[in-house]
């Protein structure tokens, strides 16, 4: 069987693709790093992959913050590209300043409640701001997986450790009501929490940057689409552990990536 596509799409400032594309070539896919002005002049075709990565960094220089930009060029020149990507099921990832481009872009949380449906007509019902703390969160977490309905997430019980580099990761709806929505829709994939899996309860550094409901990342009602702020691409080896020198392994973010690939080799 062939090794499924991986289109890990680069804009000027991403700095992480290459850490994404080990991960997924670590995972049985092949993994190819396209500039977004590459599927501009059709030199690469969307079609032509099975996965879609938005990797993190600081796009354009984070010149206007979150992924705003970058959000920018999805809406207007992939606008069809990327819905027909995203409503055909297929799987798609953005870590941190791509999970940011997603929400920005509107593609996540991907659905409005009624009462944000009538306060706005954007389809912007959460973004991503400033960490609580107000400044750059540079250390590693433990994420519990929570969500069966996302694709990346789905079967996983063990805890993930991996690092977080952000400023900018706090998540936050529009309307804090809107939280109900997502837990009864499953979309809260990731939740940031203690060493030994228990709730967070927004205490600071567990929960790094103050996002509501301790969420670390979401995916869309469907579950093909997963927004994460922490960087599981940087655990997907025991020796990426800072303490494995001293007998520290396990819990990586591999299985995150494995699963993505597992889902659209079976689609």
């Amino acid at each position: 069987m062939s090794k499924p596509q991986v289109l890990i799409l680069h804009a000027d400032g991403s700095n992480r693709d290459h850490e994404a594309a080990q991960a997924f070539e670590a995972s049985g896919a092949a993994a190819d790093i396209v500039h977004i002005n590459q599927l501009r002049t059709k030199e690469k075709r969307w079609d032509a992959y099975q996965l879609l990565v938005l990797p993190g960094g600081f796009t354009y220089a984070d010149a206007l913050g979150s992924g705003k930009l970058w959000a920018l060029d999805l809406n207007t020149y992939f606008n069809e590209e990327v819905h027909t990507f995203v409503e055909s099921g297929k799987p798609v990832i953005g870590i941190c300043n791509g999970f940011q481009a997603l929400v920005k872009s509107g593609i996540l949380p991907g659905q409005r409640s009624a009462v944000s449906a009538q306060r706005s007509a954007s389809n912007n019902t959460a973004t991503l701001t400033f960490n609580a703390e107000g400044h750059f969160e540079c250390r590693w977490v433990v994420l519990k997986p929570q969500s069966q309905r996302c694709v990346w997430t789905c079967g996983l019980s063990d805890l993930i450790e991996c690092p977080v580099a952000h400023g900018e990761g706090r998540f936050l709806l529009n309307d804090p009501d809107d939280l109900a929505v997502l837990q009864a829709q499953d979309q809260i994939a990731l939740t940031y929490a203690q060493a030994d899996g228990s709730a967070a309860h927004g205490a600071y550094p567990v929960n790094p940057n103050g996002s509501i409901g301790d969420i670390a990342g979401v995916c869309n009602p469907r579950g093909n689409v997963l927004g994460l702020m922490p960087h599981p691409e940087d655990h997907i080896a025991a020796y990426q552990h800072p303490r494995w020198t001293r007998g520290e392994s396990g819990r990586l973010g591999l299985r995150l990536f494995e699963n993505g690939v597992k889902y659209a080799r079976e689609m």
